[in-house]
């Protein structure tokens, strides 16, 4: 074990110890330990694993820190993987100089604003536990290649930047497990420009990953788009993923989201998707689920809450499979926030099954920093082809409990979409509106709306209505 003391580290939290720490890196016994301490560097530690071979960096802990007083990571880990995580594809002096470096049991706090936490590049399964990362722009920081990463059981906390950003990567085996990650202006976990697969998210707090908390400090960054968990693909392509068993909530930003996904465009093969989301907490942000141009989702199992603009707001998307999820509001503030609903453009081949919606009673937006949105119904299908809506329950809609707006093939089937409040703001149970062809309502109970239950445009005429109780 290679004590940083012993290569000359002060932990003084005043000098320098770079040089020191770095000496232990490149010339210890590959194991090296911070005791307790505050230990500031001015540059980047640099673990070049193709150079000293196989590396742990351990703080004692938890009661080791290091302070990044200059720009750049702190920590640096390099390596030389350019392939796949096939075993046939590695060279032998990957495994013996490369493999699973560690970062364990430390702090690190930025003191310089161009300071980062942890780089990664290049690493075969380097794998960081119990780390604490603050006040740095961004806490982990993964490019250009890497293979089987594990984040588990760590803080990133109040950063200016991103928790976790994959960045201009190749990676295949991820695993973000464990871990709270808040307060990061730019967003919890991002992905941008890289090609994702395997990717599991699970377990996590992810909250807070807005401007609000520095908008002191950027007050011209509040209209960024940002998200708890963001995939832009941009040139790249990201599938084959979870988000489970998750909370994952924020303050309302202008541009904000729980969970974003957005894919290359419907010309592009829809190169965000294959991935599961269920079994999460999702709560309080613009849209609480935001999927533009992606394909394959299965979305399961979830509670949403009081999205500001929508619950679930789907563009141009296919394949899309939304099965038994609660969506609603916090019943602390029964009356004065909207729950705001499912709103489905331009998409195809969705089937939705099993959904509760439940609307506030207010019927409007009553929190005064959230801006009133323009909402036609509590759950809107618009321009879609191939919908099919099947026990579900749509309770409190305003001013419409559903909407079919121009689009070819839809069927609802033994739903429930009822007014149940004292005072009734639900005008239209069913409004087909535009030209709605080959559409069946059938088997449905429509009760309490304050017009009429069914409302069919001209163009619509044509919509069977079968075996419904109208109320």
């Amino acid at each position: 074990m290679s004590n940083v003391r012993d290569f000359g580290a002060m932990g003084d939290g005043q000098a320098d110890d770079w040089e020191a720490i770095q000496h232990a890196i490149d010339n210890g016994d590959g194991l090296v330990e911070l005791p307790r301490g505050e230990y500031r560097i001015s540059q980047p530690l640099l673990v070049d694993l193709d150079r000293v071979s196989r590396t742990a960096i351990v703080g004692a802990g938890g009661t080791a820190k290091l302070i990044m007083a200059g720009p750049g990571p702190a920590i640096f880990l390099k390596a030389t993987h350019a392939k796949t995580a096939d075993p046939l594809g590695f060279r032998p002096e990957e495994w013996q100089h490369e493999r699973m470096p560690t970062i364990d049991g430390i702090e690190i706090q930025g003191d310089h604003p161009e300071a980062d936490g942890v780089q990664i590049q290049g690493v075969m399964q380097p794998t960081l536990t119990r780390v604490l990362i603050r006040q740095v722009r961004t806490a982990v920081h993964i490019t250009d290649r890497a293979r089987n990463v594990l984040i588990d059981a760590c803080h990133f906390y109040h950063n200016t930047g991103v928790g976790v950003h994959l960045d201009g990567l190749n990676l295949h085996q991820c695993i973000i497990s464990s871990s709270h990650i808040s307060y990061c202006r730019r967003g919890g976990i991002r992905i941008e420009n890289s090609e994702i697969r395997n990717l599991q998210i699970t377990g996590n707090d992810i909250e807070y990953n807005n401007n609000r908390a520095f908008a002191a400090d950027f007050p011209d960054a509040e209209d960024e788009p940002t998200g708890e968990i963001f995939i832009d693909v941009g040139t790249g392509s990201v599938r084959e993923g979870t988000i489970c068993s998750n909370t994952i909530q924020a303050t309302y930003s202008s541009q904000g989201a729980n969970i974003r996904m957005i894919g290359a465009g419907p010309d592009a093969n829809h190169r965000v998707g294959m991935f599961c989301i269920t079994g999460n907490l999702l709560g309080n942000q613009r849209y609480n689920i935001h999927l533009n141009s992606v394909w394959g989702i299965s979305l399961s199992g979830n509670y949403l809450y009081s999205g500001h603009s929508r619950n679930l707001q789907i563009e141009n998307s296919r394949n899309i499979v939304i099965g038994p999820n609660t969506f609603g509001h916090n019943p602390d503030y029964n009356d004065k926030e909207l729950a705001t609903g499912v709103r489905i453009l331009k998409s195809e081949g969705v089937a939705i099954s099993g959904l509760q919606i439940q609307d506030a009673q207010a019927g409007k937006h009553t929190l005064p920093e959230v801006p009133q949105i323009q909402r036609d119904a509590l759950v809107e299908l618009v321009e879609c082809r191939n919908v099919s809506l099947s026990g579900c329950q749509i309770l409190d809609g305003t001013p419409l409990g559903l909407l079919v707006d121009t689009c070819h093939g839809t069927t609802i089937t033994g739903c429930q979409i009822v007014d149940q409040r004292k005072e009734q703001k639900m005008a239209i149970g069913v409004e087909f509106r535009g030209q709605c062809d080959h559409t069946l309502l059938a088997n449905c109970l429509i009760q309490g709306a304050a017009t009429q239950p069914v409302l069919k445009s001209e163009e619509s005429k044509d919509a069977v209505l079968e075996s419904n109780v109208l109320t």
